[in-house]
């Protein structure tokens, strides 16, 4: 499963790591009663204007604290694919946005790559994505850094 790129916004970031097997345990266990590693009042109060403008919210919870599969809803997130072998997870967001976002995941070698990616619509998805750029850049930072750990 691809994520597409033509007419897309990315944020991408990577870091090297020594214990990829944490990470990767880290990255299995993301949302729920562990939170996103970094700012959670901040994902909080998207999954509360979210719910304000109709979207699902930030679900509490998730079906396992450990395991993620194909299909299992996380926080305000779908997840489109999830493959330990391949160290992959890949998100939807399926909150109210004027556009399309995914999160991506993955681990290659010993460096973890972390993917925003946005498809804007119309205007309103452009400045939409200019609007949040600034917060993305320290709670994704932060976020994977703290993957990472």
């Amino acid at each position: 499963m691809q994520v597409p790129t033509h007419g897309c916004f990315t944020d991408k970031r990577n870091i090297e790591v020594e214990n990829v097997e944490n990470v990767l345990k880290n990255i299995w266990s993301i949302g729920g009663d562990n939170g996103w590693y970094y700012a959670d009042w901040l994902w909080a109060l998207r999954g509360f204007m979210d719910k304000i403008f109709g979207g699902v919210g930030l679900r509490h919870g998730r079906k396992n604290p450990n395991m993620i599969q194909a299909g299992d809803a996380l926080e305000f997130w779908r997840v489109l694919f999830a493959d330990k072998q391949e160290k992959r997870l890949l998100l939807y967001a399926e909150m109210k946005l004027p556009g399309e976002a995914w999160l991506e995941f993955k681990i290659i070698n010993k460096t973890v790559f972390q993917t925003a990616t946005f498809r804007p619509l119309g205007l309103w998805g452009r400045l939409y994505w200019y609007s949040v750029l600034p917060f993305h850049s320290f709670i994704f930072r932060n976020m994977l850094k703290n993957i990472a750990k």
